[in-house]
């Protein structure tokens, strides 16, 4: 059985108790909540802080407030939210991404919440090769406090490959099926895994459910959004381009994701984990009211498909 959720960082600007009642209230099972550090935000949906992980460390008080709250209203946490670069070629950012990833993945043991959703990062100006000699360096010491810990970390598969600020190899490297069997045999651990989001695989040319399959004792997590492919612009500027010239991300039922086809694979698999809805639809940005509306139709859509 899938638990329905929603990604809070849409939520930007909204405390955190606001976010939990704006998800009960919309009938919502669980959140992957935000967990950014405090400061300004590099890119959109970034940034956004419903739960201070560093001050879940310190302070048992507020650890359990954020438990209780959650469950007051019934609901819980699926995961704690946070999609730096770790593997950034400014070390300093680098160093900063993997500190707080790492007090993330302390924090959620705290909690009970056991998953940290992120990126695994790249630099952007190296091979895949180079990127994956990058990930042995970087990684096994962050999933083995995530081992120590009881922690599962669930990578998304967003290349972070949208505009000129992230050309031409894009900031996050786990993005396709090639790509997840190599740093899977690399790092056999049982507590790395898959956030997975089909949306990503729509201008990429990938097959989401053939993924699905291949992948199932992976995937820990689940992200439900869309991107709209639009050929008559990908003629005129091809392949090759900035992603954004050609697709735009969508809230679910925009865009050109098989929903019955996707949601299918997961019951296929017995997928019995959380699924979150992650907005991410320009169109809805012009206020308050249209954020809200965004998440309320979202959730109307795909409920036709969740069991």
């Amino acid at each position: 059985m899938i638990h329905f959720g929603l990604l809070t960082a849409i939520l930007d600007g909204w405390t955190f108790e606001e976010a939990v009642d704006i998800a009960a209230g919309m009938g919502f099972e669980c959140l992957e909540v935000a967990c950014w550090p405090a400061g300004k935000a590099e890119r959109r949906y970034a940034g956004v802080s419903h739960i201070d992980a560093e001050r879940v460390l310190t302070d048992s008080a507020y650890a359990k407030y954020v438990t209780d709250y959650v469950a007051s209203k019934g609901m819980h946490i699926s995961s704690l939210a946070y999609y730096p670069n770790t593997m950034d070629p400014d070390l300093t950012k680098r160093a900063a991404a993997i500190g707080h990833l790492e007090a993330l993945i302390k924090a959620s043991a705290l909690l009970g919440v056991n998953m940290v959703t992120t990126f695994i990062g790249r630099d952007q100006h190296k091979t895949v090769e180079e990127n994956i000699e990058l990930f042995k360096e970087i990684w096994p010491p962050i999933i083995r406090l995530a081992e120590e810990k009881g922690v599962k970390v669930a990578i998304e598969n967003c290349p972070m490959l949208f505009g000129p600020d992230q050309w031409p190899g894009g900031q996050n490297l786990m993005c396709t099926p090639a790509i997840f069997r190599r740093l899977f045999a690399e790092l056999p651990s049982p507590n790395f895994g898959l956030n997975f989001d089909p949306s990503h695989y729509v201008w990429q040319g990938l097959d989401y459910v053939q993924t699905v399959h291949e992948f199932r004792d992976r995937i820990f997590h689940v992200h439900f959004k869309d991107i709209k492919l639009y050929p008559e612009k990908l003629r005129q500027v091809g392949v090759l381009a900035y992603p954004l010239e050609y697709m735009s991300p969508k809230i679910p039922g925009l865009g050109d994701v098989d929903w019955g086809a996707y949601v299918s694979a997961l019951n296929d698999i017995r997928y019995n984990g959380d699924a979150v809805i992650e907005v991410e639809d320009k169109a809805f940005e012009g206020s308050r009211e249209d954020i809200l509306k965004s998440i309320r139709l979202s959730k109307r859509y795909l409920d036709n498909f969740i069991i």
